[in-house]
């Protein structure tokens, strides 16, 4: 997530429906369990769960053992059956992410002008690097060119980079707000940062998928709303929130947002009611 324009690209390139094992979990954890389900889950219940979205078990084993690793998740023992459950750094990223999943405006920049952010990290701390370059993605930000990235809007760093500063290095990251001058507009930056037509084709695979009846056919409704909210975070990453006025007339993403409300919501009472079925 190649230095320069390629960066943004490659970002919005993956399909909003290219549903990997990691994305689905965390959509699991951050819709049923995360300030809402305080036990261990069952590794049968996640199973279940996955391989109702044609994830093999193996892969959803790997995944899980990944996630720990991470510090995500904290395994527990269940009896005969191990249990996951998420730790505190596991909750915080999962509240950050829903705050922007169930906002009101989702593809709307947080305030005016541009925030811009430049960091240098040594090579042993590619991990950290990776995971700095994950954060800023997520809030919005592209490469510009040579290293800069830029994200519209006035972006809270501090919230968005809130589990990594501690790990940082001291002046490892330099972050400015900016605004357009006269005589210098932005919409080529915006292009150039941004390939703007393959967000938008993101937001049409959605809608396509979704606003079809047969989009939950023979899921159950836990497995269908974590699909829901799973193709919704991978929609919000291909989307920066940029300016409306760079984006054209007929921009879909007031559709998107309508179409997941609504999904969102039919799914809700069927899917808890499935959920305290699963882990009763």
């Amino acid at each position: 997530m190649t230095a320069g324009p390629a960066t943004a690209r490659a970002v919005a390139d993956t399909s909003v429906l290219t549903r990997k094992p990691r994305q689905l979990l965390l959509a699991f954890f951050g819709e049923f369990v995360c300030d809402r389900y305080f036990e261990p889950l069952r590794t049968s219940v996640l199973l279940s769960v996955l391989e109702g979205a044609g994830v093999a078990a193996p892969a959803v084993r790997t995944n899980l053992d990944r996630m720990v690793a991470s510090g995500m998740l904290v395994r527990r023992r269940l009896g005969r059956e191990i249990g996951f459950e998420l730790t505190p750094h596991g909750s915080e990223v999962l509240r950050e992410a829903s705050g922007r999943v169930n906002g009101p405006a989702p593809f709307e920049p947080q305030g005016e002008g541009w925030t811009l952010v430049t960091f240098s990290l040594p090579e042993n701390l590619r991990d950290l690097r990776h995971r700095l370059r994950a954060a800023l993605t997520w809030s919005g930000f592209a490469v510009l060119r040579d290293g800069l990235w830029i994200a519209p809007g006035r972006v809270d760093l501090a919230a968005a980079l809130g589990a990594i500063i501690p790990d940082l290095p001291p002046a490892s990251v330099i972050a400015f707000s900016a605004n357009e001058l006269d005589g210098f507009p932005m919409a080529d930056a915006v292009r150039m940062a941004w390939d703007v037509e393959t967000i938008r084709e993101a937001h049409h695979e959605f809608i396509a998928h979704w606003e079809g009846e047969d989009a939950a056919s023979g899921l159950s409704p836990v497995t269908a709303r974590t699909l829901l909210v799973a193709d919704w975070l991978a929609l919000l990453r291909a989307d920066p929130r940029l300016p409306r006025q760079y984006m054209g007339d007929d921009w879909p993403a007031d559709r998107s947002f309508e179409l997941f409300t609504r999904r969102h919501r039919e799914f809700a009472f069927p899917a808890v009611r499935d959920f305290a079925g699963l882990v009763a």
